[in-house]
Formats: structure tokens, C-alpha cells, sequence
């Protein structure tokens, strides 16, 4: 994201319009998009700002937030949840959220779904790719048996 220009260049284009300049003149003068003049100018006017807005940040937690009590409750009575039914539990109770969302609030509140030992499958994988017999072991050294040359 880029940064915002300074307040000192703003300034200056809000005055140039003020004092009789075109936005379009202004900005060309000023090196700034016509766009970004007209913006400036026109939230000078209505709302006797120059400053600009905050970048970035979450604006929106607060709809999930609101319904924190619950969500942790739920947590707590059913530890192996899902966050698509999280989500699902929230569209019945009216809130709109994506899957994201719910994941978020739990990363804000240090909650985390990590896979549980005795979920993990007991037994040997198979490569990617790999013929049906062959097993990928970290300790199968990968340099070829004594004796067999290739």
C-alpha cells in the first residue's frame, strides 16, 4: 500500500482552487492526479478536512465481536468444531460472515485449530507421484545400495 501524500502538498492544492485555479489546473501544477484534487477539495468543503484518512486496519471485526460470547462458548462445549459450521451458526443467527472472518477472530483471541496426535494416521505415505509400493521414509538415505551402480 502506498503512503499518503503530505498534508503541506494538500494544503497547497486546496488553496490554488480556492484562490481561483481549476482542480484540473491545480493538479497539473501540483503534480498530483486530478482525481486526488477533486477529492481533496471536495472533502475540504464538506467537511473542513485536509488530513488524510487512516490507511488499512480492520474496520469490521465488530459485527464478529459482537457475538464473541457466544462463539467461545460454542468452542468451549464442542472443541473439534469447525470453522464452516462456526459460520454457519452465525448465518443463523443473522450474521452475514465469511470463513475468514471467523478464522481472524480466533487468531485475535489466541485460539488456534491445530490437528491433534491422535487424528495424524498411523502408517506410512507415499510420495507424490510415487508408485503404489514405494514408501517416502526420512530415513532412507537417498545414494543407491552398495554394489548397484546405475
Amino acid at each position: 500500500m502506498g503512503m499518503s501524500l503530505s498534508d503541506d502538498l494538500r494544503v497547497r492544492v486546496v488553496e490554488a482552487v480556492e484562490s481561483g485555479a481549476s482542480r484540473r489546473q491545480a493538479a497539473a501544477r501540483f503534480g498530483v492526479s486530478i482525481s486526488s484534487a477533486i477529492r481533496w477539495v471536495r472533502r475540504w468543503r464538506d467537511q473542513g478536512e485536509i488530513h488524510a484518512r487512516p490507511q488499512g486496519g480492520d474496520r469490521r471485526s465488530g459485527r464478529i465481536e459482537a457475538h464473541a460470547e457466544f462463539l467461545l462458548d460454542r468452542i468451549a462445549q464442542t472443541p473439534d468444531v469447525t470453522l464452516a459450521e462456526l459460520q454457519a451458526l452465525l448465518r443463523e443467527r443473522g450474521v452475514a460472515v465469511g470463513i475468514g472472518t471467523v478464522w481472524r477472530f480466533f487468531e485475535r483471541h489466541g485460539i488456534s485449530f491445530k490437528k491433534n496426535r491422535a487424528r495424524r494416521r498411523a502408517g506410512p505415505t507415499r510420495r507424490r507421484g510415487a508408485p503404489a509400493g514405494l514408501v517416502c521414509s526420512a530415513s532412507r538415505s537417498r545414494s543407491p545400495p552398495v554394489g548397484v551402480h546405475r
